[in-house]
């Protein structure tokens, strides 16, 4: 039996362990098929404060999983398939074990939307493909981008990627966007941004040296096919939260999003349930929101085992 179970060792899983290892809870974190979650796959974080020159991806998420380890977090190599969390002991299935704990704390992530177009993955991560204007913007001074979507998302990434790109050209498959009538009117109006109508992508193209060089474009009216050359490929047609698992346990929003209707923002409906991180969050989705969830998510958890079990007391 563990006081707390914290599946997912991005930042919001990692350092949710931190807080609860330093509680003396002794936490067991159930890392997954991606340790380390998304921020893994990025190449250089420059906007993690205490870096001031950015720091990998890689080695962010390592360090704090170090740091929760040093305080006594556990760890096991699994993937839970199924849950069943109505009662006050809470089950976890793997394909092999079961694991039960008086706390969860949900912290799985999401994985971005892509396109399965040929290319994609082979420059996705510090080659030219990405899914975070935010992230990666200031990577790309005084270069062409392109931003894919249609969505208030994909209007977003565009108009921030104009502090630093030279030109932005934003695809769409249709003749109008989805996003809402002032993000689009912004989009379009923006003497940076070129709008490509009732245009998909085929392929991402790369230099000699594995780089983007450009991204081959096709008309969905005319047929024709051409190239658009460019530095940075950015995906903006969503999100995908890894909550699947979860089943009808927790309420989830219509795109599978955890949902906490708590002003912390990290309790579900179930007591002693406590979500973290790019799975519940689709707005921010950043490395430091998900670490801040994952702090409140631990006190929380705390506080509950103190006055619903006694522990720590």
């Amino acid at each position: 039996m563990e006081n707390v179970i914290i599946i997912g060792t991005g930042c919001a899983g990692l350092t949710a362990a931190i807080y609860a290892a330093r509680a003396n809870l002794e936490p067991l974190v159930i890392e997954g098929t991606q340790p380390g979650g998304q921020l893994t796959t990025t190449s250089e974080v420059e906007n993690f404060p205490g870096f001031p020159e950015g720091i990998d991806g890689f080695t962010l998420t390592d360090n704090i999983r170090k740091q929760a380890a040093r305080f006594g977090a556990k760890f096991a190599s699994d993937e839970i398939v199924s849950v069943d969390l109505k009662g006050d002991i809470k089950v976890l299935k793997s394909s092999t074990k079961t694991y039960e704990t008086r706390t969860l704390i949900v912290a799985t992530g999401a994985r971005p939307r892509l396109l399965g177009i040929p290319g994609e993955k082979e420059m996705f991560g510090g080659k030219g493909v990405t899914t975070c204007a935010t992230c990666d913007g200031a990577f790309y001074r005084g270069m062409d981008v392109v931003v894919v979507g249609g969505g208030d998302s994909a209007c977003e990434e565009a108009l921030f990627l104009t502090r630093f790109a030279s030109k932005v050209t934003v695809l769409h498959r249709r003749d109008e966007f989805r996003a809402s009538k002032i993000m689009a009117d912004r989009v379009v109006a923006h003497e940076k941004i070129d709008v490509r109508w009732n245009t998909v992508p085929e392929e991402v193209l790369a230099d000699e040296t594995g780089n983007m060089r450009a991204v081959r474009i096709k008309d969905v009216i005319t047929g024709e096919v051409s190239e658009l050359e460019s530095k940075g490929f950015f995906i903006a047609i969503g999100h995908i939260p890894n909550t699947h698992f979860l089943g009808d346990e927790i309420p989830t929003d219509e795109e599978g999003y955890i949902v906490s209707n708590h002003s912390s923002g990290v309790h579900t409906d179930l007591e002693g349930v406590y979500v973290a991180g790019d799975c519940s969050d689709h707005v921010y989705r950043q490395a430091i929101t998900a670490a801040g969830m994952g702090c409140r998510a631990a006190i929380s958890a705390e506080r509950h085992l103190a006055e619903a079990h006694g522990v720590g007391v």
